[in-house]
């Protein structure tokens, strides 16, 4: 692409042709304010706030948003002048005017980028009275919980849901000053095909949008003197957590998160990695029986929650090609109500089961059937909360993680392979399965333990082995309208495959609804995706002792105390599970 002189701010600059007024500002290392922008899904001028002065050819200067306007060569951009700041200010008086200011008991204060603004351009109040839109809540889902008094209208939910995910359950309902974010014929999110992914939620400038707040049940258990609470932490929640506490995207605070969890007051703090590695024997152990009996190919890996509920709805015919297992936090929460509780002579009615995810989906999953193993009105997880959660709840309890010293996971779950903790990226589920799998099937150790072709983001990631004489194709997708891209493929023959890996959130678990928010700016200038991913990879080639599950010695004593062997009767009846075709 050919370059083109800018001037901005009166310094000249070459940059691409082509580009955006933004982006090129960008390019020059400015920083101009945002909110509706969200790069590649929401790019509308709608907020008004990313206005700049342009002028060519000697014209009169005029205010243009910079998010949709285009360079041209030899145009004189001003970022910064007296008009500029007013509109800005007025901009924001008039989102104050018609926005619910209870801002000191709102999840998103400190971190909402509406408030961020206010403060920067020195805006308390508006001067603009009068009517307010009257809005709507719904707190209909067991995920996702939207106050619509908090919205200002810059459908950034609406891109997340429809751009990126190809679901499009939300939009926006009436016209003019009526208009609000909801669903068609105002229907209830939770009577929708909505996934409950949270994409919306991270991308939410405001507090409009939340997850389902669990955490005073978390406290009311933890003050129980009849209750035995438990945690155990998913693999991407030590590669994000430390967003809560200020620390640079990508920093891996395992040690502080156990040490912080501890402290508030848990019985066991455990680590999902080792469940992940459980997942792995039952699912990699199902994909050899179905390849030789060549039944229900391609199995489709069933970890990602919003991407179940999305098959169930969108592709009810590739139900039966969903491995039967349950998710690595259902299997945990299974085998502490069943192995952990024998164990230790506890009544499972008296253990109370906490996930700490990086998913809004996992809050309906504790509630979908056959999750209970140790009998009926017994949940495997009692409450799942979000990564978001579990940093307010350090916050609330006055634990300065920051000043904590590296603790350890407790035992008897407290080893977890590399293959176990990759399952937080697109394409580590697959990547570990394959592990176990070829060594199952060629009775010889891999000399290579990586499969670096389902790695990265890219959409859609093909690849085909030889395991011992045996060819297996396989096909990774990320996000649901990726999902659907492949899912069609397959229908029509264009792509064959044996095993499938599906995640519902555009790079995985590390860029979970349940996730640290980032501001607009963040999410659109780094890779947010690869530096937490970046954590979990190191984490297997560097930091842990065993890369593959089923070389994971208390996965190989819990097969041998408990389950017998993969796919056992016991195992099925207690990690496995069933499905709805639901449909639209």
């Amino acid at each position: 692409m050919d370059n083109i002189t800018v001037t901005i701010n009166g310094k000249e600059y070459e940059v691409a042709a082509g580009i955006t007024v933004l982006e090129a500002v960008k390019a020059a290392n400015i920083n101009i304010p945002t909110l509706c922008y969200l790069k590649d899904i929401n790019e509308i001028g709608a907020c008004r706030m990313c206005v700049v002065e342009v002028s060519e050819g000697g014209k009169p200067f005029r205010m243009v948003t910079a998010c949709v306007y285009p360079v041209s060569s030899g145009r004189v951009i001003e970022t910064d002048t007296p008009k500029i700041t007013e509109s800005r200010k007025l901009n924001l008086e008039l989102l104050l005017s018609n926005h619910n200011q209870d801002c000191l008991s709102c999840v998103r204060s400190t971190t909402c980028e509406l408030q961020k603004l206010c403060r920067d351009y020195g805006v308390s109040s508006s001067r603009f009275g009068g009517a307010k839109t009257d809005t709507h809540t719904d707190y209909s889902s067991e995920a996702i919980m939207r106050d619509n008094s908090k919205c200002i209208l810059c459908r950034r939910c609406v891109a997340a849901c429809k751009t990126m995910q190809d679901i499009g359950v939300i939009g926006a309902n009436n016209r003019g000053f009526d208009t609000e974010i909801g669903c068609a014929f105002e229907m209830k999110l939770a009577d929708t095909s909505c996934v409950n992914c949270g994409q919306c939620i991270v991308a939410c400038p405001t507090g409009a949008l939340h997850e389902k707040d669990q955490t005073e049940e978390v406290f009311a258990a933890l003050a129980d003197p009849d209750k035995k609470v438990y945690i155990c932490t998913a693999p991407s929640v030590r590669a994000t957590i430390g967003e809560c506490f200020g620390y640079a995207p990508g920093t891996d605070v395992e040690g502080k998160m156990v040490a912080a969890i501890r402290r508030l007051g848990f019985d066991g703090v455990f680590d999902m990695n080792f469940s992940a590695d459980l997942t792995i024997m039952e699912e990699g152990y199902e994909l050899i029986s179905r390849i030789k009996e060549n039944k229900n190919l391609p199995l489709i890996t069933s970890c990602s929650p919003g991407w179940i509920k999305y098959c169930e709805h969108y592709f009810p015919e590739f139900t039966d090609n969903l491995s039967t297992c349950k998710s690595p936090q259902q299997m945990f929460g299974s085998v502490m109500k069943t192995y952990f509780a024998q164990k230790n002579g506890l009544d499972p009615k008296d253990i109370y089961f906490v996930s700490a995810i990086p998913c809004t989906a996992k809050k309906f999953e504790v509630r979908r059937d056959h999750q209970c193993a140790a009998g009926e009105g017994i949940p495997d997880v009692d409450v799942a909360i979000t990564t978001r959660e579990l940093g307010r709840m350090i916050e609330k309890a006055g634990i300065d993680f920051r000043a904590l010293e590296d603790e350890e996971f407790d035992n008897p779950f407290s080893i977890g392979s590399g293959a176990g903790a990759i399952f937080g990226t697109t394409g580590g589920v697959m990547e570990a399965a394959l592990r176990t799998a070829a060594e199952v099937l060629t009775g010889k150790e891999l000399k290579k333990v990586e499969f670096s072709e389902v790695r990265g983001n890219k959409a859609i990631k093909l690849a085909t082995y030889d395991l011992g004489g045996l060819t297996v194709k396989v096909a990774v997708a990320s996000g649901t309208k990726n999902a659907k891209e492949l899912l069609n493929k397959i229908k029509s023959g264009e792509v064959e495959a044996q095993f499938v890996e599906i995640m519902c959130c555009p790079g995985g678990c590390v860029n979970g609804g349940g996730q640290p928010t980032q501001p607009a700016y963040v999410r659109n200038n780094t890779d947010l995706q690869g530096l937490r991913a970046a954590v979990l990879y190191n984490a297997d080639a560097n930091k842990l002792k065993y890369r593959k599950s089923h070389d994971n010695p208390q996965i190989k004593q819990i097969y041998a105390e408990f389950f017998g062997e993969p796919n056992s009767h016991k195992a099925h009846e207690i990690l496995h599970t069933s499905y709805v075709k639901r449909g639209l």
